[in-house]
């Protein structure tokens, strides 16, 4: 019917002959890869999820827009910094008990109420 071009269903993760294929778990994290000189990735990258890192354990507001969305247009999020990865940041709300699961894609801005932790010096 289709001359054999899609014999087997590729999932992710999956080569087309069986193959690994690195996804975003089996990369390792910038905190665990090491550049030539020794130092940390993270520490000679000014990334925002590195300077989320950074400021783990902090309280933060996450200023989010989801094009498309009334309910979602214009969000706040209150919380604490928890984890950050390259598409997500955990956000934890002591006042509420609620987590968050905040995506990257949608943040505007991070405004904090002190000092942040930052790359001072990166290329």
């Amino acid at each position: 019917m289709n001359n054999g071009y899609y014999q087997n269903p590729v999932f992710p993760g999956v080569g087309l002959n069986s193959n690994t294929v690195p996804n975003q778990q089996s990369v390792p994290s910038y905190e665990q890869t090491q550049t030539t000189t020794g130092v940390p990735l993270s520490m000679e990258q000014s990334y925002i999820e590195n300077i989320l890192r950074l400021n783990k354990g902090k309280k933060a507001k996450f200023h989010i827009t989801v094009p498309g969305s009334e309910k979602w247009q214009d969000r706040v999020f209150d919380g604490i910094i928890e984890q950050a990865g390259r598409d997500h940041i955990i956000v934890s709300n002591p006042t509420t008990g609620e987590w968050y699961l905040i995506l990257m894609i949608y943040l505007d801005f991070v405004t904090f109420e002190e000092a942040i932790n930052f790359i001072k010096d990166f290329s």
